[in-house]
């Protein structure tokens, strides 16, 4: 049994499918983990949502802010993109089925044995463990409920951005969505910047990657993540792995094979529209 780590898919069926063959994975044998952004940009959100559903327990993945963007235009509260490329997702006969599946996909994965966690922008330094899976648990826990809609209304904002025991209701919510699947810098005291999404030497001061700065769980754990193409998954500290490497934008699909630490790449099939 092999585990497989891959970065932010965006819709690129082909190339998944292609670096899956590179390394022969079984779905019987292997087990597969997926950093969020399943859709929107490349051409093929549709098969791979179809795809990966039909792999089944062997799947471990999380929601990325593309995903949950996704959840919003279907709900009927966010505006379609054309950029995204949703529409053959949206106008599919099964779509109720893909979302609903979609909508009760956990926003972080955890293994003691491993001791590996994995989500899709990072784990923010303000938390340990303990607080991390409390806080994805209750939005995973109103995702999965039929006022779903009302959370997704309501999750579009860049404050509270400061975390304290005391936030709750939707404030908690929100903040807890944008640090697992939003966040890229933050303030030397672990305060989220939702603002700067430039590579990390290109940030105004004192924003530094949130990678940066010391936090309980990377103590612990080696945090892989997606979420943030311009780092070419370079630059992050020991323990801590970007996998997004920027597939959609015409660069790789990149693969992790946890068990010896080597890495695989899928060139991207696509070419880029002008201005994109």
């Amino acid at each position: 049994m092999s585990t497989y780590l891959i970065g932010d898919v965006h819709g690129c069926y082909d190339e998944l499918v292609a670096l899956l063959q590179q390394v022969a994975f079984s779905p019987r044998e292997d087990e597969l983990w997926l950093t969020g952004d399943l859709v929107a940009r490349g051409p093929g959100s549709l098969d791979v949502l179809r795809y990966v559903r039909s792999l089944g327990d062997c799947v471990r993945l999380v929601l990325g802010n593309h995903d949950l963007h996704l959840l919003a235009v279907y709900a009927g509260i966010s505006r379609n993109k054309p950029k995204d490329r949703l529409n053959p997702l949206l106008e599919a006969e099964d779509a109720d089925e893909l979302i609903n599946w979609l909508r009760r996909q956990p926003l972080l994965q955890v293994d003691e044995e491993k001791k590996l966690v994995m989500a899709h922008a990072g784990i923010t330094p303000q938390w340990d463990i303990h607080t991390a899976q409390a806080c994805a648990r209750e939005v995973e826990a109103v995702l999965s409920s039929d006022s779903y809609p009302l959370f997704l209304d309501a999750m579009y904002g860049d404050m509270p951005n400061h975390w304290t025991p005391t936030l709750t209701g939707l404030s908690k919510l929100r903040f807890s969505t944008n640090a697992l699947t939003r966040m890229r810098f933050c303030f030397p005291n672990g305060q989220l910047d939702m603002i700067a999404k430039e590579a990390p030497g290109s940030a105004p001061p004192p924003l530094k990657p949130w990678f940066t700065i010391a936090g309980p769980v990377a103590e612990d754990y080696t945090i892989v993540f997606g979420h943030w193409a311009s780092l070419e998954g370079k630059g992050t500290p020991e323990g801590i792995i970007g996998l997004d490497t920027g597939c959609c934008w015409g660069g790789n699909l990149t693969l992790l094979r946890w068990e010896d630490m080597t890495y695989f790449t899928q060139p991207s099939n696509r070419e880029m529209a002008i201005g994109e």
